[in-house]
C-alpha cells in the first residue's frame, strides 16, 4: 500500500492538536480526520476515532502493524514541516 496523497486540512496554533489531515492511499482510498497532537517530547499522529458509551475513544481506522504506523507517522508529520515552513514563508513574504 502506497500513500498517495496528503492534505493537511487544518492547522491550530494554540493546544496541544495542531493539524487535522487526509491521507489518501493507492489513489483509491482515503483516511480522513488524523490528527497531529503535540506530545511532551515530540509531535505524534492519533488515527480516527470516536466516542464510545463509556466515554473510551475507539480508532476507526488504524494500522495493524507497527511499520505501517511508523511509515504513516514519518509521512505525515513531514508533509505537516512542509506544510508550516510554506506558511512561514508566505507569512513574511506579507
Amino acid at each position: 500500500m502506497v500513500i498517495t496523497d496528503i492534505r493537511v486540512r487544518k492547522i491550530n496554533s494554540e493546544g496541544r492538536m495542531k493539524a487535522v489531515v487526509s491521507v489518501t492511499f493507492d489513489d483509491a482510498f482515503v483516511v480522513h480526520d488524523i490528527k497531529v497532537i503535540e506530545g511532551q517530547d515530540k509531535l505524534f499522529i492519533a488515527m480516527p476515532s470516536r466516542k464510545t458509551s463509556d466515554g473510551e475513544f475507539k480508532d476507526i481506522a488504524h494500522p495493524i502493524h507497527a511499520d505501517m504506523r511508523e511509515s504513516l507517522q514519518k509521512a505525515v508529520l513531514a508533509k505537516y514541516e512542509e506544510t508550516m515552513e510554506e506558511t512561514a514563508a508566505e507569512a513574511a513574504e506579507e
